[in-house]
């Protein structure tokens, strides 16, 4: 029973907790109700029709503000482009609209180790942080930590009383004292406190039959308490003999079933803070059982179905006084529980229950598990280890995140050690020694205006300091006309950001017609062709006060030019090195081509040897264009062609030995060589390997010299003896030799198989009554009789 238990509360803890801590404590910022990222941050800087909505589009964007940026007819809108492309168009950059996000530390107390005691440490560092964000844009923060030596610590240790736990009670008794020394070896500022747990007092979880409820333990004779859910039985002290006092009152219960009610337990204690006497300091919940434990659901077993509401229910005795009317908690509700009371868990349970709890820990942050043994004899060892392991992981999280803002980390843990986090996880750094800081680079995006500052708390997890930031959002351009109205806007209208926002009942680039006047013929001529004829500023504007106000990426009097038509390389207009005017790319310095996709450099061209090429083809746009016949990127490569060793075979073989080809004209055709016969110490990859005309092996090392005159070092020959003879008359010298040892094996074999059965022969012959009984010519002859009816003819005589 015990062991299916433990599979059914299992598999209860891996469905039920995923759902839960992905809503609750994993990644709050990154919930789907918040919504995704702005779309429109993707891509690059495209027209925007107000300062506004250009910085907000894309944070490569920039607003040109100068008056009369835009050409004759041009759109507003292209005053929003990327800051290079507005410099290259003539936009002075102090006329530059281009809010940047930025940070300002407005509390940053220096990292320190406090007095003795750990007391006033200061090891979490900036305090509070102003961070202004634009859309799209990162910001990093660095947050630093220091370990340090001594910190305070609050610990609670919660048991299962239930009656399994018996003999380890009696040892529990006397352990406030060795754990209040040990744990003095780290700090000077410890407090212990006590609670225990059984199970919800209805069925099937405890017999209710009153005398059972009254002594739930199998015999009468043993002294036992009625069972209950929680007790908190002392608060947080520093009097080891107090917490020794209290638990040697304490005797063991009794339940039904084999999972115990230790989330009732664990959730109270983390909630019911003043009671407990939590102090801002390292807290620790010492949780020990030898059994699984209920979690949400199990409750409507026993009618229960209200979940727990997350809230204090310890009466005037320190009794859980409400577990027969909420549900047990849930996996997500204890860890957002102790996660939100700052409690670092210690599950010491015995060795069955081991796994189950080792799974329930990796879905609460920062928790600890070790193994107990039979009577708890190890429980303050365990502790220890599991204080020391906790205490040096640094684990810095966030709390909830605004919509549409999103947070990464990177730990610096010192050394080689880097740990790069995803969105909305945790930076952690392992094994942080006293005395050691660590550093955390904090990436914080916004994909949307925040409507009022966000105040956004950092914490490293069992450590009582926070950082505070102030998150804002930059979400307007700085640049309104102090002038109303203003003169250049004809004084029908004020001055944004270099554009005219014309008053009602006014129209024109400059305000300088009303809408009356829009319809006349005489201002609609002005927005056509020379003959008067074809649509009205080429259909691709409108005609405003007699002018063509153009949409989109068109220009020119009468909008007839395209600035987005250019040839495009790699997808991009003009490649990205030049501006697109009326279908034309005029392109940057360096660079040439339709869609300026030639580089003017020709680093990519020049092989090893310092030619252009290989002096087999030319430099266009950075890039070989090789001769016919070659190939490769530097022209290098010929499928025809003989390669340098080819090439140069024959002139090395007849100056360094006389022979081949040319030997007869050595002098004359081999002119532009120098050959060189010497011993080099040893080959690499770069020697030519070849064969003279009488097939004797050498080798030779092409050395190019300036003026196109050849170097050919020749390493001398080595003549070896031909063993062609030697390795014939070898195999048939061996083939010979293992046929005769075959005959000979075969002979031999015969030959001891023949002495044998002579010597077994001669063996039986020697034996007494061989002849009559074993010789069969023998056996036959004597045994032969007379035939008693035959009669000899009588003897004449």
């Amino acid at each position: 029973m015990v062991a299916l238990s433990m599979v059914l509360v299992f598999l209860l803890v891996l469905s039920r907790s995923e759902s839960e801590l992905d809503a609750k404590i994993s990644s709050p910022g990154e919930a789907t109700e918040w919504g995704d990222p702005d779309l429109s941050l993707l891509g690059s800087c495209k027209p925007a029709p107000s300062c506004k909505k250009c910085i907000l589009s894309h944070p490569s964007c920039a607003w040109c503000k100068q008056l009369n940026f835009t050409a004759s007819g041009e759109a507003e809108e292209r005053r929003c482009a990327s800051r290079e492309e507005l410099l290259a168009r003539g936009c002075p950059p102090g006329e530059l609209e281009e809010p940047q996000g930025q940070q300002e530390v407005l509390q940053d107390q220096p990292l320190s180790q406090g007095s003795r005691g750990g007391e006033g440490a200061t090891q979490l560092a900036p305090q509070r942080v102003r961070v202004t964000l634009r859309p799209g844009e990162p910001q990093q923060l660095q947050v630093r930590f220091l370990r340090a030596e001594g910190y305070p610590v609050d610990l609670y240790y919660l048991m299962d009383l239930s009656y399994s736990m018996k003999d380890d009670l009696e040892f529990v008794r006397q352990l406030g004292h060795a754990l209040l020394v040990r744990l003095q070896e780290v700090t000077k500022s410890v407090r212990i406190g006590f609670g225990s747990f059984v199970d919800k007092t209805v069925l099937p979880f405890v017999s209710t039959v009153p005398s059972k409820l009254r002594h739930p333990c199998p015999t009468r004779l043993e002294r036992c308490q009625p069972p209950f859910s929680f007790h908190h039985v002392l608060s947080l002290t520093g009097d080891a003999k107090a917490f020794e006092r209290e638990v040697g009152r304490q005797s063991v219960s009794g339940n039904l079933d084999s999972p115990e009610g230790g989330f009732d337990a664990i959730l109270q204690a983390a909630l019911c803070q003043e009671q407990i006497g939590w102090r801002n300091v390292s807290r620790l919940l010492v949780f020990t059982s030898d059994d699984t434990f209920h979690t949400a659901g199990d409750g409507k077993l026993g009618g229960i179905f209200m979940p727990s509401d997350g809230h204090c229910h310890l009466d005037s005795n320190g009794l859980y006084s409400r577990s027969p009317e909420f549900d047990y908690p849930s996996v997500g509700q204890v860890a957002q529980a102790l996660s939100a009371a700052n409690i670092q868990p210690i599950f010491a349970v015995t060795s069955a229950t081991l796994p189950v709890y080792q799974e329930l820990s990796k879905l609460i942050p920062k928790s600890a598990v070790g193994e107990l043994s039979e009577n708890s004899s190890n429980v303050v060892q365990l502790i220890m280890d599991a204080y020391n392991s906790l205490s040096s992981t640094v684990t810095l999280e966030h709390s909830p995140l605004p919509p549409g803002v999103h947070i990464s980390y990177e730990s610096q843990c010192g050394g080689h050690e880097k740990r790069a986090g995803e969105p909305g996880d945790r930076g952690q750094c392992n094994h942080v020694r006293i005395n050691q800081t660590v550093n955390f680079l904090v990436t914080f995006q916004a994909t949307r205006c925040l409507p009022e500052p966000h105040f956004l708390k950092f914490r490293a997890l069992g450590f009582s300091e926070e950082l505070t930031v102030e998150l804002h959002t930059l979400c307007d351009c700085n640049c309104h006309d102090t002038q109303l109205p203003a003169p250049h806007c004809s004084d029908h209208g004020h001055l944004q950001c270099g554009v005219c926002s014309c008053d009602p009942g006014r129209l024109g680039r400059l305000c300088e017609c009303t809408e009356s006047e829009m319809s006349s013929p005489d201002l609609e001529s002005g927005c056509r062709g020379p003959n008067g004829t074809g649509p009205l500023c080429s259909g691709k504007g409108r005609c405003q006060c007699g002018r063509c106000s153009c949409s989109g990426q068109s220009s020119g009097r009468l909008c007839e030019c395209d600035d987005a038509s250019c040839e495009r390389h790699e997808g991009i207009l003009c490649g990205g090195f030049g501006l697109c005017q009326c279908g034309v790319c005029h392109c940057h310095t360096n660079r040439t081509g339709r869609a300026c996709e030639c580089s003017g450099d020709v680093d990519g061209c020049v092989g090893p040897e310092g030619r252009l090429c290989s002096g087999h083809g030319h430099c266009k746009c950075n890039r070989c264009q090789c001769l016919d016949g070659y190939y490769g990127a530097l022209c290098d490569q010929c499928p025809g062609c003989k390669t340098p060793c080819e090439r140069h075979r024959d002139c090395a073989e007849c100056g360094a030995f006389g022979t081949g080809v040319l030997a007869t004209n050595c002098s004359m055709a081999c002119a532009h060589t120098n050959v060189t016969v010497a011993l080099a110490p040893m080959l690499d990859d770069g020697w030519c390997k070849e064969r003279t005309l009488d097939n004797q092996l050498f080798f030779f090392l092409v050395e190019e010299e300036a003026g196109g005159r050849v170097t050919l070092r020749v390493r001398p020959q080595e003549k070896g003896a031909d063993h062609t003879q030697a390795i014939v008359l070898g195999c048939v010298g061996g083939i010979v030799a293992v046929g005769l040892g075959l005959v000979l094996a075969y002979r031999l074999s015969v030959e001891i198989y023949d002495r044998r059965e002579y010597k077994r022969f001669e063996k039986e012959r020697q034996q007494p009554n061989w002849k009559q009984d074993r010789n069969p010519l023998y056996k036959s002859a004597v045994t032969t009789v007379i035939n008693p009816r035959f009669q000899a003819p009588e003897s004449p005589l």
